[in-house]
């Protein structure tokens, strides 16, 4: 009798034990984490409902309302809470407000409801006293093109103006303005910022683009569909004010093509940017050894008004004896990009001067070859926009710096001309070098 008395008290107490344990895991990873161990329970949830809570009482729609609403809004509440930590959550608990600053960026966060009328957006609120202007864009260098947004927190923020639409989930709000036009720059400081800032709403999110682009909206649309389920909003349409439980204003920016798997609010990096560029685009190939043709395809950029190929006819038939099946593509066969990231997706190597059409390296599969032309004077922004980052994409990268008598810049300006010397003291500044033209009679030594 005892003795069984004995292991029923010893097992009740390492089941107390274990209990104690998981429940200390389940505070460390919330406090140091800021992770939400409930939140792959409350992604079930959501979709559990629907079966389960009719079950209990048929035709009662009442109390699934209600556990929708404070499912969405826990939900909402602790996304947002994500981009905050250190002193910045501090402020964050107090407020329901915190704007977070870096180098190169700032990103203001709330969870409290605010309201966006045009370029303006209301924070009422009894504990917060703000009037600040924000450019929500993420390169500090593309500003100048960019409109403020103007932040206003307070009581008296409270009497403003009513609603027209009211919304159930947080809006980002960015500017679609800023460098937009050259791939590079929507890549590097729109569309991976946009990436890093909203994939972890899992589509519950809505975009409030500030100088609406239309074009860009269009250009990017299978990204803004991946990233929300809603439409876009331009907040200068038609004077409508709108409302939203909480948001961010602007976008989290790293740098040049940059990524940080160990920040939040995702801990996203370049492999899972890649993975989301994939599914939104329909792309077969994640690795360069699925495609399975006879000849490997290598795609040419061919550019018109500058940075010719002078030899191009010759370098094709070279590429073709070698063995590669090549296709040529010029900058407005780039323009649909649904289309042409399917075409990328399949090539083996990839082959272009300097300029924003490598950027389409994002496209290619892991294991393939992007070979970059390197300009005279462009030895840094080579490396730095597209040699760097292909090595984060899982692409293997070879460049091909020209020599001076490669380029129509030797003939145009002189042996003694500064760009031949010393072209790192010339840069952009001087437009007249825009013309550039080179004859590749050694490039094909760098495959």
């Amino acid at each position: 009798m005892g003795k069984k008395l004995k292991v029923e008290l010893v097992f009740g107490a390492t089941s107390y034990s274990v209990v104690f344990l998981l429940l200390l895991v389940w505070l460390f990873a919330a406090a140091f984490f800021y992770v939400n161990p409930l939140g792959s329970c409350k992604h079930q949830l959501r979709f559990w409902r629907d079966f389960s809570l009719i079950s209990i009482k048929k035709g009662d729609f009442a109390i699934e309302e209600v556990l929708n609403e404070v499912i969405q809004e826990d939900t909402s509440k602790f996304q947002l809470s994500r981009f905050v930590r250190d002193e910045d959550r501090i402020q964050f608990e107090n407020t329901g407000f915190s704007c977070l600053h870096s180098q190169i960026s700032e990103v203001c966060v709330s969870e409290r409801q605010f309201i966006i009328d045009n370029q303006t957006i209301i924070v009422p609120s009894s504990q917060l006293q703000l009037t600040k202007t924000l450019k929500p864009y993420g390169e500090v260098n593309a500003h100048h093109r960019v409109s403020p947004v103007q932040i206003v927190a307070g009581e008296q923020s409270a009497n403003s103006s009513a609603c027209h639409v009211t919304h159930d989930v947080p809006a980002v709000v960015f500017s679609g303005r800023g460098f937009a036009g050259n791939m590079y720059h929507e890549i590097s400081e729109m569309i991976i910022p946009l990436f890093i800032t909203t994939r972890h709403f899992r589509s519950q999110v809505k975009f409030v683009i500030t100088d609406f682009n239309p074009k860009w909206v269009k250009k990017y649309s299978r990204v803004l569909k991946s990233l929300s389920g809603y439409d876009v909003i331009n907040p200068a349409k038609n004077g409508t004010v709108h409302c939203f439980p909480g948001g961010v204003i602007g976008l989290k920016y790293y740098g040049l093509v940059a990524l940080n798997s160990s920040d939040l609010p995702g801990l996203y990096s370049m492999a899972d940017f890649r993975k989301f560029l994939r599914e939104s685009y329909s792309l077969k190939y994640e690795n360069v050894v699925q495609i399975k043709r006879e000849r490997p395809v290598l795609l040419l950029i061919s550019r018109k008004n500058s940075r010719i190929f002078l030899n191009e006819r010759e370098m094709i038939a070279l590429m073709e004896e070698i063995g590669f099946e090549v296709v040529l593509v010029r900058p407005s066969g780039m323009s649909d990009l649904a289309k042409f990231s399917r075409v990328v997706n399949t090539c083996s190597v990839m082959v272009g001067a300097h300029g924003a059409g490598l950027t389409n390296e994002v496209f290619l599969p892991s294991g393939a070859v992007m070979v970059q032309l390197v300009l005279l004077g462009l030895e840094w922004g080579s490396t730095a926009y597209y040699g760097g980052p292909a090595s984060d994409m899982g692409v293997h990268y070879l460049e091909y710096k020209i020599d001076p008598e490669e380029s129509t810049l030797l003939k145009k300006f002189g042996r003694d001309h500064p760009i031949i010397t010393d072209p790192d003291s010339i840069g952009t500044k001087d437009t007249s070098l825009s013309g550039r033209c080179i004859s590749m009679d050694r490039m094909l030594m760098s495959i």
